[in-house]
């Protein structure tokens, strides 16, 4: 396995032969890194599962370079799947949409839909477009961790993660932090409205504003998606909510809360987005310092604070808590 920091043009045309020839690369994306292979390579996306551990039966993200690929993969597009697609790509935004032909069960988990995004970043542009060149139609690549783990926001979590995992013509990208630092808003796009499946930058009110109606948030929905388990993005320290830490014991905290005498400050961002930008690189460092409690007052559970209190519930494996 490779990694290579500051690509180059050569380099990323190197990584995506890597991926036509049926290898495995993980690439950064402004939301979190994702484990990148072939989509329509059957053996090469069941390296995917298997380095991830993730249930065959829970479908991937087919990340394209635009919306132009969009049909490639997707029939009976709705209107308003078109519009959000022409407003938010690129961008943290994954719509699900009746699959095509090109969509098989192995990427789709046994389902009739698939997922598509087009990321914002420009080395997954670069890789995208080089990949595509060579014949390519789509890479399947969710986060790259384990599954149920923490998802990493920068080159060094993937290798420690996954990197004993990987095979030696496997590569890993090094791009940098990623911008947003939590996964995209996923919408269900097969029925007459959207329905929200995960929340993300992408908020409920910037669709209604779009669409002139608001979409549906089902917290029951038989659609299997990234991040619907009740317990996701977990690090092996137990995480509280809303409650004072001890001694010893780390907190994560917008600034503006003081830190207890004796506990361990690990994150201190000045508002949602840093919030999101540094909470997953924040539960990774607890865990390697050995930190065995993380304690966290949440953000307001307004705006793109939904999504990062989505993020924190589930990792606590606490839905119920505010």
């Amino acid at each position: 396995m490779e990694m290579i920091s500051n690509p180059t043009q050569d380099e990323i045309k190197k990584a995506a032969q890597a991926l036509k020839d049926g290898h495995l690369v993980a690439f950064p994306t402004e939301t979190v890194y994702g484990l990148g292979a072939d989509a329509t390579n059957e053996k090469a996306v069941s390296r995917v599962y298997s380095v991830k551990a993730r249930p065959t039966d829970h479908p991937l993200i087919v990340h394209i370079s635009s919306i132009n690929q969009l049909d490639k993969w997707a029939i009976e597009i709705p209107e308003y799947a078109i519009n959000l697609a022409e407003e938010f790509w690129p961008g943290p935004m994954t719509l699900i949409l009746k699959r095509s032909e090109i969509a098989k069960d192995f990427v789709t988990g046994y389902q009739d839909s698939v997922g598509i995004r087009v990321p914002a970043h420009p080395v997954a542009f670069e890789l995208l477009s080089e990949f595509e060149k060579l014949g390519g139609s789509g890479v399947a690549a969710p986060s790259a961790n384990m599954f149920g783990a923490v998802s990493p926001t920068n080159a060094n979590s993937v290798l420690e993660e996954v990197g004993g995992r990987l095979e030696k013509s496997d590569l890993i990208i090094d791009g940098g932090m990623c911008e947003i630092g939590i996964e995209s808003t996923i919408l269900d796009c097969t029925g007459r409205v959207p329905n929200i499946l995960r929340s993300g930058y992408v908020l409920s009110e910037q669709i209604y504003q779009l669409l002139g109606s608001g979409p549906t948030q089902s917290k029951v929905s038989n659609m299997r998606a990234s991040g619907q388990f009740e317990r996701h993005y977990s690090p092996n320290a137990q995480i509280l909510i809303n409650q004072p830490p001890g001694v010893g014991d780390a907190l994560i905290a917008l600034s503006n809360i003081p830190t207890p005498k004796g506990s361990i400050r690990i994150c201190s961002p000045a508002d949602t987005m840093e919030f999101a930008r540094q909470l997953y690189s924040s539960l990774r460092a607890a865990d390697n310092a050995g930190i065995k409690k993380i304690f966290i007052y949440l953000p307001k559970n307004i705006g793109f604070g939904t999504a990062i209190v989505d993020r924190i519930k589930k990792a606590s494996n606490n839905p119920e808590v505010y």
